[in-house]
């Protein structure tokens, strides 16, 4: 109960604080001459949000920067030796390798399998269509550690003998076999693929909605066309429907590798990083309130923000296309 209150005194006092702060502002704004108030205002609603940018998201990014050149206790100056440290590292160098397998199945498996719901789905009668929508979607609304906990009771295993509490050792048993650790498989990084599934089967139904308003966007008379001139289904899908999404999957792609690059609730929750299971963000965590190795920590999250950027940078020129071409 107390925990309940704390929230929704958090949720009235920030969103009342919020409204309080902003009507106060344009109080103030109105009462100076129209010629001021027209300049100052933009300011007066843009400035809060542009401070807490700066407070909470800039000074910390310049503040890890200068940090990542320290010592793990912050107390002296090392250089580049936190990166070549790390670098040199056959543990990181894994954790960068698993990260990779992530960039690479994790979006694209999401783009894949999102536009193979979005065309399926855009099948069915309306009635249908809305409710398989809502339920493959329905993901989406839950938090990153409630997936994993989910998940983690679906990959659960208990010693041989014992009730299976899994689904998947329920189903390994019923049919006559040992219940396996499946999150401690690590040959071939079978657990890390178990993993990705998780975040795959939370980001389709963000996937679908996109991919499908682009489906549905696309002119019956250019597919219409196509047909007339005898091409296959499979013809018109991928030389005319897919063509004229495309933007709208580099998109989606975009935005679901940004999400896997630093994703760490879901590997956090249900390995912590073992059984060659460590990314970079759940690296991050532990080098940091583990083993209190400030310098590393900084220097990790360093890297990843220089992997990141780049990937944002193209994102919001594909978004600038797109604006552009409506």
């Amino acid at each position: 109960m107390i925990r309940v209150l704390n929230a929704l005194m958090a949720i009235v006092g920030g969103v009342g604080g919020a409204l309080l702060l902003y009507y106060a502002l344009n109080k103030i704004a109105e009462r100076l001459p129209q010629k001021w108030e027209e300049r100052i205002k933009p300011y007066v609603f843009v400035g809060p949000a542009v401070l807490a940018i700066g407070v909470f998201l800039i000074y910390p990014a310049i503040r890890t920067i200068i940090l990542s050149f320290a010592n793990s206790t912050s107390t002296a100056w090392v250089g580049l030796s936190n990166y070549t440290d790390l670098l040199s590292s056959s543990d990181f160098r894994a954790t960068l390798f698993n990260t990779l397998l992530w960039i690479i199945i994790v979006p694209t498996l999401t783009v894949i399998l999102g536009l193979a719901v979005a065309v399926l789905t855009d099948k069915l009668r309306p009635t249908f269509e809305k409710f398989s929508k809502s339920i493959i979607f329905l993901p989406m609304a839950i938090s990153g550690v409630a997936q994993a906990a989910i998940w983690r009771f679906i990959y659960e295993a208990r010693p041989e003998g014992q009730p299976q509490i899994g689904l998947m050792n329920g189903i390994v048993t019923a049919l006559g076999g040992a219940p396996v650790a499946w999150l401690q498989q690590d040959q071939a990084r079978m657990n890390s693929f178990l993993l990705m599934v998780v975040l795959v089967w939370a980001q389709v139904g963000f996937a679908m909605v996109l991919l499908s308003a682009a489906v549905k966007s696309v002119p019956d008379e250019t597919l219409e066309a196509a047909r007339i001139d005898g091409a296959s289904e499979p013809q018109v899908f991928f030389r005319v429907v897919v063509p004229q999404i495309w933007p709208t999957v580099i998109t989606v792609f975009i935005t679901v590798l940004i999400a896997v690059m630093k994703i760490f609730d879901v590997v956090y929750v249900m390995t912590n990083g073992n059984f060659t299971t460590d990314v970079v963000a759940v690296r991050f965590f532990n080098e940091l309130f583990r083993n209190g190795n400030y310098g590393w920590a900084s220097a990790i999250v360093v890297m990843l923000m220089i992997a990141v950027t780049p990937v944002m940078i193209y994102q919001v020129r594909q978004f600038r296309v797109q604006e552009a071409a409506r």
